[in-house]
């Protein structure tokens, strides 16, 4: 089938393309590379550089490729960043989006994939891990313009009939992580900073606990939401939350850091604890993660090392 990718350039979203393309599917790809690295494209994927916020020109995009699916990656998606400038936020989150859904329906796109958040949407958990049905509180303007756009997508379909599937991704890394991405950066900045020797901080008290999934488990997640998961919503995740001190001490055994980590202050809008139960993508998507936590790591830090001994162009 075609599908078009938004934020296919990006760490997660060029994972996802070239999954896709792996599967023998006919890929586009809209990226602004505001964030995206042209680096990460694969080579089989047509690119189209431009802003989502264009409603022209993403019209035009659509309207030329006629994708069977859109995968919409393309975001916002800082919380620091979403707290000290929330209309920005939401010009690129909900602006974008719609433009994005506008000309999805406008051209008979069949299905909108919607990568969300769950990390950021439901506030201090009461339960952790904590299911899709959690009530959703955000704590950052990021959660919050990414649940609204959930809800056009329900709206999109009781009145065009745009079919979806709302993926909520845990905080995700792995090979390509950069460090503008909000999702799992902290295990990007730890490894290439023990890799350099270089010291590390760690915000807080370094308890608060994150649901820390590898970006190889999200790809197949989205191959699953092709044909899978019509109008539900379902976390992207691995089920259990660990520590930043724990990711610490591991990062440190793999890399043979030795130095001792400094503490800076906790991040205004981030919750401290969180975990996803992903019961529901086994179920309906017939989707698990696949790689452990330390597989995950070791892959990430061997990116890392091959990037520092690699000579700069």
């Amino acid at each position: 089938m075609k599908i078009l990718v938004t934020g296919g350039a990006g760490f997660i979203g060029s994972h996802v393309v070239d999954a896709y393309v792996a599967a023998g599917h006919e890929v586009a790809v809209i990226d602004n590379l505001a964030t995206g690295n042209e680096h990460n494209l694969n080579r089989d994927a047509q690119m189209h550089r431009l802003d989502l916020r264009d409603p022209a020109e993403v019209a035009s995009v659509v309207s030329s490729f006629k994708p069977d699916v859109v995968n919409h990656h393309a975001a916002q998606a800082e919380v620091p960043k979403s707290v000290a400038d929330p209309a920005f936020d939401a010009q690129v989150n909900l602006i974008g989006g719609i433009n994005l859904l506008k000309a999805s329906v406008d051209n008979g796109v069949r299905k909108l994939i919607f990568i969300s958040t769950g990390g950021a949407l439901y506030g201090e958990p009461d339960i952790v891990p904590c299911d899709e049905d959690h009530p959703v509180r955000p704590l950052s303007p990021y959660g919050t313009s990414k649940f609204c756009f959930e809800q056009y997508l329900g709206t999109f379909k009781r009145t065009f009939g745009l079919d979806f599937t709302v993926l909520r991704y845990a905080n995700i890394y792995g090979p390509r992580q950069d460090f503008q991405s909000e999702e799992g950066r902290v295990i990007a900045i730890f490894a290439s900073r023990m890799i350099a020797g270089k010291p590390v901080t760690i915000d807080g008290d370094g308890e608060q606990s994150r649901d820390m999934l590898y970006v190889g488990d999200v790809a197949t997640a989205n191959l699953a939401a092709l044909d899978r998961g019509s109008n539900g919503t379902y976390h992207v995740s691995s089920g259990f939350d660990v520590t930043i001190n724990e990711l610490f001490r591991k990062l440190a055994i793999l890399t043979g850091y030795k130095q001792q980590p400094s503490h800076g202050p906790r991040r205004r809008g981030d919750v401290y604890r969180i975990a996803l139960d992903n019961t529901r993508a086994q179920r309906e998507l017939g989707w698990q993660p696949a790689v452990s936590l330390e597989e995950g790591l070791s892959s990430t830090v061997d990116y890392f090392r091959q990037r520092v001994a690699a000579p700069s162009a």
